[in-house]
């Protein structure tokens, strides 16, 4: 939707992420990340950790479900996602809060201190050619050569018919 905020946040999870289900079946993970900023003190010459920020991280779907599969508690992760209004709520000690809340677009491991395999997973459902099911990246099809001739889009060098096409 139009005029929503787009954050990213690189932190780590906190919590293994937890999975669950609505009543219609659909998948919902929910991951914490802690986010804390370091600067360099010049006067001490070391780093010194500011605040951390907590963020609660909702995904859907088969994203959910990935995430749940391949994240876990201490993972070094970079959220992108769409920033919803913070909800108030009173702490244990009374203290007045208010929480950051990010709905996942794309979430995925950090890579500056770790490294990641991908392993791709097959699209479910749909009437996709059974080519296109085992591997959602493959090329399509080439075009026939004929329609390819045809197209002067195609082919931008080709010379041009006096024809016009509208």
């Amino acid at each position: 939707m139009a005029g929503e905020v787009t954050i990213t946040v690189v932190g780590n999870i906190a919590d293994d992420p937890e999975l669950r289900y609505t009543q219609g079946g659909v998948a919902v993970a929910s991951v914490r990340v802690a986010s804390t900023p370091r600067t360099m003190n010049k006067q001490t010459n070391a780093w010194e950790d500011g605040e951390t920020v907590w963020v609660r991280c909702t995904a859907w779907r088969e994203l959910a479900e990935n995430v749940a599969q391949s994240l876990t508690k201490g993972s070094r992760v970079v959220v992108t996602g769409r920033l919803k209004a913070p909800s108030a709520y009173t702490a244990a000690s009374g203290e007045a809060r208010a929480s950051l809340e990010v709905e996942i677009e794309e979430i995925g491991p950090s890579l500056r201190y770790a490294t990641a395999t991908v392993t791709r997973r097959a699209r479910e459902g749909g009437n996709a050619p059974a080519a296109m099911t085992q591997d959602p990246w493959a090329n399509t099809p080439a075009a026939p050569a004929a329609a390819k001739a045809d197209d002067g889009w195609a082919n931008p060098g080709a010379p041009a018919s006096d024809d016009t096409p509208f």
